[in-house]
């Protein structure tokens, strides 16, 4: 049996000219930066995360294609769209490519583009780039499914920052991809996470340091550090500061300021931004 590596790739910020998504000064935003990691053995790998855009998809294949690998699948931790609309040209240039998720995964992918194309904010914030939803999702087997006879196995773990999420364990090279589980300095994205959601995320967090991973690859990251597991400990702050922030019933452009000024180093204004929009209007 061959040893299996893996790599990443970042697709960079990405303009967004939606007038839903300026930030509170007016200007332009962009979405955060996306993680892509390829699980390669002797012949064959498996892609985790495809990108948002055509364009992306198109640079990504171009990545992949170096390796010299047959891409046998792609996995799909979760159902933001950030996530898979560049699958499915993806699954034109790469023939026989089965692509995986979970079904709560595949449900959520349905709810956006019941009809094909996605519907709702993608069309809006990515105009013209975006693809068609995958054609073809299949529900990743209980056991995991194998890359030159390694088991890659999908761990659902609950809401993070939406419900179902899932990371894809590799035991075998000690490896999490953890999609938006765990953030590596870039701003988390909190719209999701009133009611219960940070304690359950939180959960999800303890779900991943249980299985005692070398190497974690968050599905948001800052290309210039690495997949370290000291990235799940900073998630777990993120999500403590923000709750002691929302416990104050901060009005949105508070919740905005506040924080951003604890985490000035992080990637992605935005973000914060997007979250705090989703918070109940303050008045008086």
């Amino acid at each position: 049996m061959t040893v299996l590596d893996f790599d990443v790739y970042v697709s960079g910020m990405t303009p967004v000219p939606s007038a839903a998504l300026k930030l509170p000064n007016g200007e332009a935003g962009s979405w955060s930066p996306l993680a892509h990691t390829l699980i390669h053995g002797r012949t064959e790998a498996a892609l985790v995360e495809p990108p948002i855009t055509r364009g992306q998809a198109h640079a990504l294949g171009d990545w992949i294609e170096g390796f010299g690998k047959r891409l046998s699948f792609i996995y799909i931790t979760h159902g933001h769209g950030d996530h898979w609309l560049g699958t499915q040209p993806l699954v034109e240039r790469f023939e026989g490519v089965t692509v995986h998720a979970t079904p709560g995964t595949i449900e959520a992918v349905r709810q956006v583009a019941r009809e094909g194309p996605a519907t709702g904010l993608w069309p809006a914030a990515f105009p013209g780039r975006i693809a068609e939803a995958p054609l073809s999702l299949l529900p990743a087997p209980e056991d995991g499914f194998q890359v030159d006879g390694h088991v890659l196995m999908p761990v659902e773990v609950g809401h993070s920052d939406t419900d179902d999420s899932t990371v894809l364990h590799v035991p075998s090279i000690g490896l999490v991809a953890a999609g938006d589980v765990v953030y590596n300095n870039v701003h988390q994205y909190l719209g999701e996470c009133l009611d219960g959601g940070l304690k359950a995320w939180r959960r999800a967090l303890d779900t991943v340091e249980s299985l005692d991973p070398a190497h974690v690859v968050a599905g948001h990251q800052d290309q210039q550090r690495g997949d370290n597991p000291s990235d799940i400990a900073e998630t777990r702050r993120y999500l403590d500061d923000a709750e002691r922030l929302l416990a104050t019933r901060p009005d949105r452009g508070t919740y905005f300021d506040e924080m951003i000024r604890l985490y000035p180093e992080r990637i992605n204004p935005l973000t914060v931004w997007m979250s705090a929009r989703m918070l109940p209007a303050r008045t008086g």
